[in-house]
């Protein structure tokens, strides 16, 4: 099958240049999807499903141009529909080139047989387990959830010699629970898994969504004022995502769009922090050999000492440098029907001196998820948001609940006063522990 998208792209890239393109890339994907949906105990959906394509970026004159498709018989429509689009837009004097064959690393854990090889009669019995383990946790049952395994495989050939192929596979589990109390009152939880290989049993995903909205039972209102603040793994992960990273962008930067601009060098962080975009992290959900240009994937330090050492570039971004500037290896894939922009790998978070921030607390709160997190200001880094399945800590432990609460603050003021746990997880495709800082919180 690889073997048939490689003719393809080869032959779609020749037709580029017949068409007029100076320069001509040629990204293909090929994806076995596997799902399962979960309503309360019963399996909502099961499904299989087979996808490819290919996407052609063609550049004139420093315009690029790009079609796709994922019929294999229209290539000539394809390559004459992104030639077209590049005339259309005219002459661009930052274009530098597409990128040139280099050696490539090999990173690890990035595909695993048994994942790609399964069906939806396997991903059947993980999502029973998955139920089995939400139930085992008296007065919670499960809401929704699934399960989702994903094999494939990308090529990428351009008209400066590179020809590059690479598989992986995704497992993803997820459920959420509820938990009632005799009052009338529920709570939520929520939990998840994803990894490069599929495990044999999620039911500890199921206990732990299970034992979460129990445990959140009952809660009461929260204080509001400043107050140290725990926020869990996974409601860093959506702070950083959405209020710090697009600051790293080197695009964004070179457009006045980044709080970070012109601080290479400059302290911004606490100085413990060390943030890391780590396109070569063992079995992380954006490690690969190569990025979606076809750079060689390498292991960025942004933060280090407290002090900002780079932003992130794609090919384009950082030939528009004035000083000589390479690609970071961050240009990003949004499939085969879209064009390659900037974005992270592996972003992970640590500190030369990690802390148990939990039993060093005297008072405070644990956040264990966040809801708003996506409305956050990605220039200033201002971010407000709903704490989900919060509780106050005393004396290092973390057991009265509290009903709601809202956080406000700053990512760039949150990381000049951090403190970082010990307990880093991944979160899709960030590598992040619980950390501590002081904020301001709202109770209602």
């Amino acid at each position: 099958m690889i073997d048939d998208l490689f003719e393809g792209a080869r032959r779609l890239l020749s037709l580029a240049e017949k068409a007029g393109a100076e320069e001509a890339e040629v990204f293909g994907l090929m994806v076995k999807t596997v799902d399962v949906d979960l309503r309360r105990y019963r399996v909502e959906m099961a499904s299989e499903s087979r996808s490819r394509g290919l996407g052609l970026r063609a550049v004139l004159r420093g315009a690029v141009g790009f079609s796709a498709t994922s019929d294999l018989s229209k290539l000539n429509l394809v390559a004459e529909g992104a030639v077209r689009a590049a005339r259309a837009r005219g002459p661009d004097d930052k274009w530098r080139s597409l990128p040139f064959s280099g050696a490539l690393p090999r990173p690890r854990d990035v595909y695993d047989p048994a994942t790609a090889e399964m069906g939806p009669e396997d991903c059947l019995d993980l999502a029973a387990t998955l139920i089995e383990g939400a139930s085992a946790i008296s007065g919670a049952e499960p809401v929704s959830g699934g399960v989702t395994a994903v094999s494939g495989s990308e090529i990428l050939i351009n008209s400066n010699g590179l020809e590059l192929s690479e598989r992986g596979t995704v497992f993803t589990a997820f459920i959420e629970t509820v938990a009632r109390g005799a009052d009338g009152t529920a709570a939520t939880g929520y939990d998840f898994a994803n990894s490069r290989s599929a495990p044999r049993d999620v039911s500890e995903v199921g206990r732990s969504a299970s034992s979460l909205a129990v445990r959140s039972l009952g809660g009461s209102r929260g204080e509001g004022g400043t107050a140290q603040v725990l926020l869990g793994p996974m409601a860093f992960a959506d702070i950083l995502e959405n209020a710090f990273v697009p600051s790293t962008f080197g695009d964004q930067v070179q457009k006045g769009r980044s709080s970070l601009a012109g601080r290479i060098g400059e302290e911004v962080a606490e100085e413990c922090l060390k943030i890391v975009d780590d396109g070569l992290f063992p079995g992380g959900m954006a490690t690969s050999s190569f990025d979606g240009e076809g750079v060689p994937s390498q292991r960025t330090t942004l933060v280090e000492g407290g002090i900002l050492r780079s932003y992130l570039y794609d090919t384009y971004s950082a030939g528009k440098e004035p000083t000589e500037t390479k690609s970071t290896g961050n240009a990003d894939r949004p499939g085969y029907a879209g064009l390659p922009r900037i974005g992270t790998t592996n972003l992970t978070v640590s500190s030369v001196d990690p802390e148990d921030v939990l039993a060093e607390m005297d008072r405070g709160y644990l956040v264990t998820g966040v809801i708003g997190a996506h409305t956050a200001n990605p220039i200033s880094g201002d971010f407000s948001v709903e704490a989900r399945n919060v509780f106050v800590v005393e004396d290092g432990a973390a057991e009265k609940p509290i009903r709601s609460l809202m956080l406000a603050g700053n990512v760039f003021d949150l990381l000049s006063s951090i403190r970082v746990g010990t307990d880093a997880r991944m979160v899709g495709s960030f590598v992040v522990p619980t950390v501590k800082a002081e904020m301001k919180v709202v109770g209602s």
